[in-house]
């Protein structure tokens, strides 16, 4: 592949198609500055200090700007630093790119990019833009930061990649798809940025009763008003009164409450936070639901293989075939180094393969070798078991496993196909055998009981999501300490349901497992 020509790469550029973007938060300096010093409340106060200074009561209007100027500038100083970090929010790197232009290979500033572009990448190398793999390499991604996927995503011609990925090993051509704003590390980081102004029910009630405040001072005003015609009030004693029914609105109220939200958002800013708004103090003692993932979360992310049942095989026949696919696999995740470390299979002749993904929940693998010919699959049950015929007998194997928080995968094999994708170069799996349960083990951090009964003391929901077996994380959050009868949902159910059905659901259930990408951000 030449890649685009010199020419070809200015027309495009010209036409908007270039990869120049200068994301931005959505606040000015000046929007922030107009914000704190003439919020309602504070223009009020103003207003109520001139009346002040109308009475003779010059201190006390004084003290009233003062303490409002006080809690202005205490805002204005966190939400410019909140504004300037996340101006620095960026998933992509501006090291600079090596394409394929005018049939060379030349090194270009990702902002020089265009649609159509031919890059290559490396191993090392973070993708700039949305793309497609151009020629017949294959490369292992990085997608961690873009799913919460940790496992490498292999790719090869024809395959989308997003980004913000990296490539970890491999390398090949990469042809650009979608660049600027389109891009999906560039929308990510824009949603990141996007600031929302909300009121915490404490500011609102604060205001609610400054309110109240401002019309019992505006009746008491309207009375003495009147009284100075109809009693014939000396005017000292007159602008006496005034003062006294102006100074019954708190300024230092609002104050004290700044006060003590800066000194929330100092702690969390020692804890590595970014506190947006120092109302965000008081936001998080209003959370009443917290979602967290189970690997690397509740458990240490350190999976162990702890044993398995074979179906219709040797059980010796099965370790060692199971071994033999988890040692040729190109593309390792956890599980396979779990087996590798478990036990070293025999290289064999590989002639087809579809590695993991977080959506697919299998892996397979095709030799062409005497001793192991045909089609292998590692998987979930969910995902597989419409490929095989059931097994009663596996079945409640499995589900014993699941029970006791083991996570749990079925093996399954095919002795007479040797591949795994279809015409169009799709994966797809042919009618498999059954003919093993396998189960892995995980470590649950330390003090974790601890950390959620904490939660649960202060009423806050747990709702864990991941992509591992329902049952198996149910297991898993009952060893942690979640009290009550965890109801778990798994992912193709959820698929199945309607948008209201999903919003219930999402309500009333604990454990969600199996679940896509997309589906953790819809439950989120």
């Amino acid at each position: 592949m030449t890649g685009l020509t010199s020419s070809e790469v200015l027309a495009r550029r010209q036409r908007g198609e270039g990869n120049d973007i200068r994301l931005t938060t959505s606040r000015s300096y000046l929007d922030i500055v107009k914000t704190n010093v003439f919020s309602p409340v504070n223009v009020v106060l103003y207003a109520i200090g001139a009346g002040m200074v109308l009475v003779g009561d010059t201190r006390s209007a004084i003290t009233t700007v003062m303490l409002v100027a006080f809690n202005a500038v205490v805002g204005i100083i966190q939400e410019v630093l909140a504004k300037r970090k996340l101006d620095q929010i960026a998933l992509l790197a501006r090291a600079k790119v090596t394409v394929r232009r005018d049939g060379q290979e030349q090194q270009v500033d990702p902002a020089e990019l265009v649609l159509g572009d031919v890059l290559v990448i490396r191993a090392g190398d973070q993708i700039p833009v949305d793309g497609a793999v151009a020629d017949a390499s294959k490369l292992e991604v990085d997608e961690s930061a873009l799913t919460g996927e940790s496992d490498l995503v292999a790719k090869t011609q024809g395959d989308a990649v997003l980004s913000g990925s990296f490539c970890v090993t491999g390398g090949g051509l990469v042809e650009a798809t979608r660049v600027g704003e389109q891009s999906f590390a560039n929308q990510l980081t824009q949603n990141a940025r996007q600031f929302k102004l909300e009121q915490t029910p404490l500011q609102r009630d604060v205001n609610r009763l400054l309110r109240i405040l401002l019309l019992i001072v505006a009746f008491y005003g309207f009375l003495a008003v009147l009284a100075l015609f109809v009693l014939n009030l000396s005017f000292d004693l007159w602008l006496q009164v005034l003062a006294v029914i102006t100074g019954s609105v708190s300024a230092g109220l609002l104050v004290f409450i700044t006060l003590n939200y800066s000194w929330g958002a100092v702690r969390i800013g020692q804890q590595g936070g970014l506190v947006q708004q120092i109302n965000a103090v008081e936001s998080l003692s209003n959370v009443t639901v917290l979602c967290t993932d189970k690997t690397g979360t509740l458990t240490a992310n350190k999976i162990r293989y702890h044993d398995l049942h074979p179906i219709g095989l040797d059980k010796a026949m099965l370790e060692q075939r199971l071994a033999d696919f988890a040692g040729n696999a190109a593309a390792t995740n956890k599980t396979t180094e779990a087996i590798v470390a478990w036990r070293t299979g025999e290289k064999r002749r590989v002639v087809d393969e579809v590695p993991f993904s977080s959506a697919r929940k299998w892996s397979g693998l095709a030799f062409d070798a005497p001793a192991i010919k045909g089609v292998y699959v590692l998987g979930a049950l969910e995902m597989l078991q419409t490929y095989f015929a059931s097994n009663d007998a596996a079945l409640k194997q499995l589900q014993q496993w699941s029970d006791a928080g083991l996570r749990v995968l079925v093996f399954a094999y095919n002795p007479d196909v040797t591949t795994l994708h279809d015409a169009a170069g799709e994966p797809a799996l042919p009618p498999l055998t059954w003919i093993g349960v396998i189960s892995f083990s995980d470590e649950l951090r330390p003090h974790l009981q601890e950390t959620l009964a904490a939660f649960t003391e202060n009423g806050i929901k747990l709702k864990v999501i991941s992509g591992d077996n329902p049952q198996t994380v149910a297991a898993l959050a009952k060893q942690a300490g979640l009290p009550g009868d965890l109801r778990a949902v798994s992912g193709p159910e959820l698929a199945a349901m309607s948008e209201g059905e999903f919003a219930q659901v999402a309500a009333e259930a604990t454990v969600f497992g199996r679940i896509s990408p997309q589906q953790k951000e819809q439950l989120v």
